[in-house]
């Protein structure tokens, strides 16, 4: 995760040159650093040339739609997305986060709002950082380190994105608790989050293909109508 500045740093990428308007003198007010792209290409080029703190990407977008530039980033940098929607759908909202956003944004949107969101965000992954500054957890083939924000299954890295490490430290730090829908998503995203249970599902299907693996002595259990944890399980076991 890359380390966070005093002034946060915020890419806006959107063609709609009236929202990089309308947010430009709220993050001036809160000392954040505004970059703004007005197209995907533009965004991956800012991306890659100096790292940010939070993206907020929409979706309708020239040459690359934001859900490839969600993808493309997702390859390089573990840094929070925020994805805006003005279609308002649940299906390119959950497609949003299949793809590694950690966030949706409903158009059109109260740039207070949106300021709320990052103010959220940026203090989720600095209180992890603060509280957690020299943990790790190791489970059997699995670590998590919230000092570098990395997880290794078998001693290699898997990029997982904040939101996905933030879930699995609080499951493997609790085993055998169940965690319900709601919970998570009261203790995750770290305010009334509007969305429903179906982003936590989102996230959860991403954990289990990148490290639920058939020889793990540990697994993240389903619990049908409560919501998943974690526990030890034997190699006989089925999953």
């Amino acid at each position: 995760m890359e380390s966070f500045r005093k002034k946060a740093t915020i890419l806006v990428a959107d063609d709609d040159k009236n929202v990089h308007m309308s947010l430009s003198p709220y993050f001036r007010r809160e000392g954040y650093e505004m970059r703004s792209a007005k197209s995907g290409a533009e965004a991956l080029r800012l991306i890659r040339e100096e790292p940010v703190d939070v993206v907020l990407l929409d979706i309708m977008m020239p040459d690359l739609d934001g859900f490839e530039v969600c993808r493309e980033i997702r390859a390089i940098s573990k840094v929070p997305i925020i994805m805006l929607s003005a279609k308002g759908e649940e299906c390119d909202k959950l497609l949003g986060l299949e793809l590694g956003a950690d966030d949706y944004i409903t158009k059109p949107f109260s740039p207070r709002e949106v300021v709320a969101r990052l103010k959220a965000v940026l203090r989720r992954i600095r209180d992890l950082k603060e509280e957690h500054t020299a943990d790790s957890l190791t489970v059997g083939n699995l670590e998590i380190n919230l000092n570098a924000f990395v997880v290794k299954l078998d001693g290699k890295v898997v990029a997982c994105t904040p939101k996905e490490i933030e879930i699995l430290w609080l499951l493997v730090s609790n085993p055998g608790m169940v965690f319900s829908r709601e919970h998570l998503l009261e203790r995750i995203w770290g305010y009334d989050y509007p969305g429903d249970s179906r982003a936590i599902d989102s996230h959860m299907k991403r954990i289990r293909a990148k490290l639920c693996k058939p020889e793990n002595d540990w697994d993240i259990r389903t619990v049908w109508g409560v919501g998943y944890r974690f526990e030890m399980v034997k190699h006989s076991d089925t999953l």
